[in-house]
């Protein structure tokens, strides 16, 4: 089995960064890619991006992309989380997770249903 443990976020003026990390614990060479997802209150939880373990491909909803970098360092066995440019709409819980699960399409990995570990979530607050 593998654990996540997020840490970072925090709050932050529109415009600003923040950078959330997520390290895995136990059988880690057994994931295969881990994602971010956020959940604002009231709306179902979101696909943000996503990372393959072995090859560090990346994969990111339209939101995402231009403002964050997901990224991994496998020798620590985390993945972080870039935000740049943030904005208000930005503001959720993130959390990170991670899946066995080997598809052929990145569609599968948007999907809460692929993942199979969840770290702990952490409050990203953007100001406006």
């Amino acid at each position: 089995q593998v654990q996540l443990v997020q840490s970072g976020g925090g709050l932050a003026p529109a415009g600003g960064s923040l950078r959330l990390s997520c390290a895995a614990s136990g059988r880690t060479f057994t994931t295969y890619a881990t994602a971010w997802f956020r959940q604002a209150p009231g709306k179902e939880r979101e696909f943000v991006a996503a990372i393959t373990r072995r090859n560090g491909n990346t994969h990111y909803a339209d939101s995402a992309k231009g403002r964050f970098t997901i990224s991994a360092d496998n020798s620590k066995s985390s993945v972080f989380l870039q935000m740049d440019s943030l904005k208000p709409e930005d503001t959720a819980v993130y959390y990170c997770a991670g899946t066995t699960l080997a598809y052929g399409h990145w569609n599968y990995y948007r999907a809460v249903r692929t993942y199979d570990t969840w770290g702990q979530g952490t409050q990203v607050t953007v100001s406006s």
